[in-house]
């Protein structure tokens, strides 16, 4: 009798290695899955007129107008696009300018620039 306890103890604990795991991952997932409904909930209540967004499909454009469901973007001047308000993934990235104007810039080519005029009877590869 007493191999028979030590049989099914020692099976429940296996068991309860392999299903401690997947209790883990779950609870993990239910985790994950409400800090971002919080996130965008908290994204959604800060969306102000003037916001420069970016939507889910990657177009960027400046609130014009926010209404309960739709958000108006103005993507170029004059041109105004309804979006549903869900579908603003967030602020616009920043844009980095060109670069400035003491730098040089790098030319492209591999071959040496030169002033003088070049010959067409030369041979290139």
């Amino acid at each position: 009798m007493s191999s028979f306890v030590a049989a099914t103890s020692s099976s429940s604990g296996s068991s309860l290695v392999i299903f401690l795991p997947i209790l883990l991952l779950i609870g993990w997932m239910f985790y994950n899955g409400r800090r971002r409904t919080k996130a965008a909930q908290t994204l959604q209540s800060s969306l102000s007129v003037g916001d420069e967004v970016s939507t889910t499909s990657g177009l960027l454009g400046r609130i014009t107008e926010l209404e309960d469901k739709i958000a108006i973007l103005e993507v170029s001047p004059g041109v105004n696009v309804r979006f549903d308000r869900r579908a603003i993934a967030g602020p616009a990235p920043t844009v980095q300018g060109p670069p400035a104007a003491g730098l040089p810039i790098e030319s492209a080519s591999s071959e040496p620039e030169t002033d003088a005029p070049s010959d067409s009877t030369r041979l290139t590869d």
